[in-house]
């Protein structure tokens, strides 16, 4: 019964080892947003890329149009970096300025950041 116990146990360590690395391997690349809203529309990218060990860089472009009194304005841009630590363990990476915090989800290809969905692109 120990014996089987012990196997359970190594087998669940196991998968979580081969998810946590799989998502690793995710949380890397290009993830895109676009939204559209009474005031604004408004097209997000992400770029992330490892700098070191558990941390990351992410590199943020926006192009947007503000909406006054039903007309569209011009396109306008706004660029960030944004510096970010990896937690292998529950798959979270955390924004290390505001605290924002990125949840992905590899098995739809996607990227949460609050309610704002992002997909990656490739």
């Amino acid at each position: 019964m120990k014996t089987k116990n012990i196997l359970v146990i190594l087998s669940l360590g196991l998968l979580l080892a081969c998810s946590s690395a799989g998502n690793r391997a995710f949380v890397t690349g290009t993830f895109v947003n676009s939204s559209v809203g009474a005031y604004s529309v408004a097209d997000d990218t992400l770029f992330i890329e490892v700098e070191q060990g558990d941390r990351f860089r992410i590199h943020r472009r926006t192009g947007f149009n503000l909406i006054r009194n039903g007309i569209k304005g011009k396109r306008e841009h706004e660029t960030e970096i944004w510096d970010a630590v990896y937690d292998e363990r529950t798959g979270v990476m955390t924004e290390t300025r505001k605290g924002k915090m990125l949840v992905f989800h590899p098995d739809s290809a996607k990227l949460m950041i609050g309610s704002r969905s992002y997909q990656k692109t490739n």
